[in-house]
């Protein structure tokens, strides 16, 4: 393992990403797709023969800012990698341009799950097999660079508990990553770690999926589509998927990894919480998934019972409840599964459900550190516990806020800086927004595609709208400025921002 620690990182990604055409290619000689397995094997080659020429003239490469590096290096990870993993899937495809192809591999690297193929048909089941392949391993990456890199450097969420003092810069405590010796070592170390973990959570729901009657084939795309929160789906989506609601049931449960980092990651990143039960991030998921599944069902339960054509029947509530439940889920941790019971509750009711609720989950968010994207969880309680400290001094002006060192930290220095990334991610959507209404691309459309990029929610755009909105519909500018907001949503603003630091360039 030590030839890797010495490549540049943006070269051992290449080399993984060149390896993992073989899964498509090997699935598809198994189906006897025989020209989609000639293009994958042939791209195993070109591009592992590439990265071995790239790790051979860089391998004694020694960055002078290792944070610079390793944050340049994420940046051209989500960038140049898919025009790497788009050539065999352009040429497998034959029948789409090379700018579809690369908008299709950056949405699943950035797990965002945005389609240009809405016909599920179009696409052969290895094709599919790809790109739900890339969105687990864009998941992957999320999970191993948080810790690694995000955690040391105050970045991505972490910054809401740490000790610095914000109002200089979120990289206020670049110097941490100057002290440690090797920092390639170091991510080698998560990666051990984590990656074992990954890998068992996806065998264990597609084995899961397998016994609930799912196909296998299917049942793996879905399963690494849930653990990456990409949505990524053969069949487009879980109306018609064999397993139903057993299957729904369990993709739920495996929903609670991209709620909080504590599930898979405890102790890894130096925090000494208690557990679960203790972790602001799963309690304030809970308490958002039971206000709003609870807000929904009254709503479909009000229009139910006052409609005197409407044949109201138990088994029409628990479908709706069920429905409301695991689709307010799905879009919080921004995997953006419909329930297959969704569309029922506005059967059962005769009322449409309001996208607005979904659109406002997707914005929040999942956990710091999971491959959820939104604001996150973290920082949306650090805002509440100000307000609610706030609240209460204006009600008793003498009063002493309690709670410890770390819920003070939280109130103030964290809720500043969650406050400064909620105005730069609204920033971000009124700047996406405005370029694609100079594409064309009407307001509302523009609306739901800018939040659905940026929060790495790709299925919003098919069920927050009005009518459903077709990505391949959109101009091709459109699309362009789509998949770098999918970049910036998924690296966040924060990050970007941290490269033009100036203590990061200095020698």
């Amino acid at each position: 393992m030590g030839w890797i620690t010495r490549l540049p990182f943006f070269v051992v990604l290449m080399g993984f990403g060149a390896i993992a055409m073989i899964v498509p290619a090997a699935h598809a000689a198994v189906m006897e797709d025989f020209m989609t397995m000639r293009v994958f094997f042939y791209g195993f080659i070109l591009f592992s023969i590439l990265t071995l020429l790239v790790g051979l003239a860089t391998g004694g490469y020694a960055p002078q800012s290792v944070a610079r590096s390793q944050l340049l290096s994420l940046l051209a990870a989500f960038t140049l990698l898919p025009l790497m993993f788009a050539v065999p899937f352009y040429t497998a495809v034959g029948s789409t341009t090379y700018l579809h192809a690369w908008f299709e591999m950056v949405s699943s690297f950035t797990t965002t799950g945005a389609t240009l193929y809405e016909n599920a048909g179009r696409l052969t089941p290895s094709q599919h097999l790809w790109r739900a392949l890339v969105g687990w391993l864009g998941g992957l990456l999320v999970w191993i660079t948080a810790v690694s890199i995000f955690a040391p450097m105050n970045l991505g969420g972490f910054e809401v508990r740490a000790t610095a003092s914000f109002g200089k810069g979120p990289v206020r405590t670049f110097s941490q990553i100057a002290r440690i010796a090797d920092p390639s070592e170091r991510m080698v170390r998560y990666t051990i770690s984590l990656a074992p973990i990954y890998v068992s959570l996806t065998f264990l729901l597609w084995i899961g999926l397998v016994v609930a009657g799912e196909f296998p084939y299917i049942a793996l795309c879905h399963a690494m589509s849930v653990l990456a929160t990409s949505g990524i789906s053969p069949i487009g989506g879980l109306y018609f998927a064999a397993s139903s609601f057993w299957g729904e049931l369990l993709i739920f449960g495996f929903f609670a990894f991209a709620l909080s980092r504590l599930t898979f990651s405890r102790g890894l990143t130096g925090e000494g919480e208690a557990g679960l039960r203790r972790d602001p991030e799963f309690l304030t998921a809970l308490v958002l998934i039971l206000a709003v599944t609870t807000l929904l069902f009254l709503r479909h339960f009000i229009g139910a019972t006052t409609d005197e054509g409407s044949t109201s029947t138990i088994a029409g509530a628990a479908a709706a409840l069920w429905g409301a439940l695991f689709t307010v889920t799905s879009f919080l941790t921004t995997t953006g599964f419909e329930s297959h019971f969704w569309s029922g509750a506005a059967d059962w009711s005769g009322l449409q459900t309001p996208g607005l609720f979904l659109i406002g989950m997707a914005l929040i968010g999942g956990g710091v550190a999971t491959t959820a994207g939104g604001v996150k969880l973290l920082r949306i309680y650090a805002l509440y516990r100000h307000g609610e400290r706030e609240q209460e001094r204006l009600l008793h002006p003498s009063s002493i806020g309690g709670g410890g060192r770390e819920a003070r930290r939280i109130r103030k220095q964290g809720a500043y800086i969650s406050w400064v990334f909620f105005m730069l991610f609204a920033l971000s959507v009124a700047a996406v927004m405005l370029m694609l209404s100079l594409t064309g691309v009407q307001f509302e459309t523009a609306m739901v595609l800018a939040v659905a990029s940026l929060s790495t929610t790709g299925p919003l755009a098919s069920v927050a709208a009005e009518t459903p909105i077709a990505y391949s519909g959109i101009p091709d500018a459109a699309k362009t400025i789509l998949a770098f907001a999918m970049v910036l949503g998924r690296l966040e603003a924060l990050a970007i921002i941290a490269l033009f630091n100036p203590e990061i360039w200095q020698r």
